[in-house]
């Protein structure tokens, strides 16, 4: 097993930590879930550079590397929901978008095309996490302007930016969506 797999392996390890110390209220457990959260996105950072400096690309971490961050925002989100602080539908547009590109993928992979990671995508990911991490902080109910809470507006920020990314994966692909075998 691959340094690189090890990582995407912790970071799904991580995920039920994460959940439970955020689901179990005690001093400190969002700080904590914070921490957590922030050690699995930065797992994702490196076992992607690990992979490819070092020829450790593997169709095992093609896979798992992508669910793995799926799955960790997800978990956030759900978590988010049940807590209050983040609105069943902006939860499930932002999920939706992963599944839909996942599925938009697996079309391109049938038909011997590879979808890069486009750069809306890469800065998905990034806004997502800071979004996910500022969540996770005593600041997460704060007042900014208006009524409107820091959650609300790194929700508002997730969604405009999962919705711009799954647009634009959609538009320059779409004639994958027409192909017929």
């Amino acid at each position: 097993m691959t340094t690189a797999n090890k990582l995407t392996i912790l970071r799904v390890a991580l995920i039920p930590i994460f959940m439970v110390v955020l689901l179990v209220s005690f001093p400190g457990s969002n700080i904590l879930a914070l921490v957590i959260f922030a050690a699995a996105s930065l797992t994702d950072c490196v076992d992607g550079y690990i992979a490819r400096k070092y020829n450790q690309v593997t169709n095992f971490g093609k896979f798992m590397d992508p669910l793995a961050d799926k799955l960790l925002v997800a978990a956030a989100l759900l978590v988010f929901v049940e807590r209050g602080q983040c609105p069943s539908w902006a939860a499930l547009i932002i999920i939706a978008r992963e599944f839909a590109v996942t599925a938009l993928r697996l079309i391109a992979v049938d038909n011997g095309i590879v979808i890069a990671a486009a750069l809306s995508g890469k800065v998905k990911t990034v806004l997502s996490i800071i979004c996910i991490c500022l969540m996770l902080t005593p600041l997460h109910d704060a007042v900014l302007f208006g009524g409107v809470t820091l959650d609300a507006v790194c929700v508002a920020v997730m969604v405009v930016v999962t919705v711009i990314s799954g647009t634009e994966y959609f538009v320059k692909n779409r004639k994958l969506l027409n192909v017929r075998k």
